[in-house]
């Protein structure tokens, strides 16, 4: 640990993780919520149909855009503040958004899922802090109950769906914002118990974090950022994508927010063994394994529109997430110095949300301007997987194939 960076006991570290579970169990449903609803709202309010999407858009562009920003202020205040900022902003974006379901304004919409964003960025971040402190090797464990913990929000975020979306009637959706503004209230408190003493200034012969160029030059960087950005933006394209494509195809929003829920349960629950996963086989491995799964989704997704079908592709698409994810991100944490953590970190969300960003806009396109249907717009969604699937495989072939000569760097 370099002088940088607080001291916390062993003992205050993983305690610390217990605290991060349980804020993901609290303020994690409101992510289901939003990606739920985000494209249905959207349809219903966007002027043109392709840009149903655009809420979901404007969510993670606010995640891309605040990363750095909390990056920056968790490295220098501690990783309780970052976590308050993204609650208040999880909470008032969620209020805009109610408001704006009640006037019908798809501008203000827009604005409250831009204000969303912030909280999407700082529940990023609720991995990463797992790791602080914690001995390295625990340090996979760790990334994973934080991110198993997101199995809770499976369950407790569609099912608030289901119980508020028409609590507000005759205006849609609109009480499951409110609703998602409670979670924010009642889990800020939870920061209160997180161990986040203040960083200390850098003695004088500190080491020098590299420069963000040096750091994106570093090969496992490098392929930690591109298969974390690629596993994010693929699982978020085909998500966002689901309830719009179930409801063309005759389905129900019931329906669709039960797949959803499948879905997240098959992100988060492989979690508590991901972390043993990626200390027996590497992180490389679980990656790869993780992109063939994902694959495997797109071909069920390409075979029919059944409920069957959607939910099968759903599971998948969920469960090569989380290994693409967790392994990017252990691979990640063990790729650079404490003194790096915010640069590296934040560089990396910016990176990761940037492109999924672009995932969720391509996303409404596909689905609606893709030949007038919503089986052409489905078809088109997991066709659209295949080219970033083989750019994150191709990093890995390439990392490994470099791995067996001398390297001149990490």
């Amino acid at each position: 640990m370099s002088a940088a960076s607080p001291e916390i006991a062993p003992e205050r570290a993983r305690r610390n993780v217990w605290v991060l579970v349980a804020a993901q169990v609290v303020l994690g449903s409101q992510l289901p919520v939003t990606f739920i609803l985000g494209g249905l709202a959207g349809q219903m309010l966007a002027p043109n149909k392709c840009l149903a999407t655009l809420p979901i858009t404007l969510l993670i562009t606010g995640s891309m855009l605040s990363a750095p920003f909390l990056s920056d202020l968790m490295q220098r205040r501690g990783r309780s503040l970052g976590f308050v900022i993204g609650a208040a902003g999880g909470g008032v974006g969620s209020l805009v958004c109610a408001y704006a379901l009640v006037r019908g304004s798809f501008g203000l919409f827009l604005l409250g899922s831009l204000l969303i964003g912030l909280y999407m960025s700082a529940q990023g971040f609720y991995r990463f802090a797992a790791t602080d402190g914690v001995e390295e090797g625990f340090r996979p464990k760790a990334i994973s109950y934080v991110m198993g913990a997101g199995l809770a929000s499976a369950v407790v975020g569609p099912q608030l769906v289901r119980l508020t979306a028409d609590a507000l009637a005759p205006v849609p959706f609109a009480g499951a914002f409110v609703a998602a503004a409670a979670l924010n209230v009642a889990g800020v408190w939870l920061f209160a118990l997180l161990d986040s003493p203040r960083p200390r200034p850098p003695a004088a012969d500190a080491p020098v974090a590299r420069s963000r160029w040096e750091l994106v030059r570093t090969p496992r960087i490098a392929v930690a950022m591109i298969c974390g950005m690629v596993s994010y933006s693929l699982m978020n394209l085909v998500m966002t994508s689901t309830p719009l494509a179930m409801v063309g195809c005759g389905f129900g929003t019931a329906q669709a927010a039960d797949v959803v829920s499948a879905h997240v349960l098959a992100m988060f629950a492989p979690a508590f063994f991901t972390g043993a996963l990626i200390g027996r086989f590497g992180a490389e491995r679980v990656i790869a394994a993780g992109l063939v799964v994902m694959a495997a989704a797109g071909l069920v997704g390409l075979d029919g529109v059944s409920f069957g079908h959607f939910t099968l592709a759903m599971v998948l698409l969920g469960l090569g997430w989380n290994f693409g994810f967790i392994g990017a991100t252990a691979m990640l944490a063990a790729a650079h110095a404490p003194e790096e953590r915010g640069r590296v970190q934040g560089m990396n969300d910016f990176a990761v949300f940037g492109l999924v960003a672009l995932a969720s806009l391509a996303s409404g396109g596909l689905m609606n301007c893709s030949g007038g249907d919503a089986v052409a717009g489905w078809a088109a969604v997991n066709l659209a997987m295949a080219p970033l699937l083989a750019a994150a495989g191709g990093a890995l072939i390439w990392l490994a194939v470099r791995s067996r000569r001398p390297l001149g760097s990490r």
